[in-house]
C-alpha cells in the first residue's frame, strides 16, 4: 500500500469539511507555514538517519531528501484546523 493510497481517504475528508467554509487566505497561511516546516524538519530527520521512507510506497518525487506525499500531513492538518477556526 502506498502513501497515496493511505492518506487520500483522510485528505478527501478533510477536503469536504473544509469546502463548507472554504477560508482560503487562512488556510494558504496556515498550510504554508506547516510546509516550510515539514521540509526542513522532515529533511533534517531523514539526513539523520531517523526515518527512511520506502521508495516503492512513494510516487518518486522528492523535495530534497522527503516524497512529496509527506506533505499530505500538513496538507490535512490545515484544511480541518482552518474549517473549524472561528466557529462559534
Amino acid at each position: 500500500m502506498t502513501y497515496l493510497l493511505i492518506s487520500a481517504p483522510f485528505l478527501i475528508a478533510a477536503a469536504a469539511l473544509w469546502a463548507r467554509r472554504r477560508p482560503w487566505k487562512l488556510t494558504a497561511a496556515v498550510a504554508g507555514i506547516l510546509f516550510v516546516l515539514t521540509i526542513v524538519f522532515d529533511n533534517l530527520m531523514v539526513a539523520a538517519g531517523l526515518y527512511e521512507f520506502g521508495h516503492a510506497t512513494t510516487l518518486g518525487l522528492n523535495i530534497g531528501r522527503i516524497p512529496v506525499e509527506d506533505l499530505f500531513y500538513p496538507l490535512f492538518t490545515a484544511l480541518v484546523v482552518t474549517a473549524f477556526w472561528g466557529r462559534d
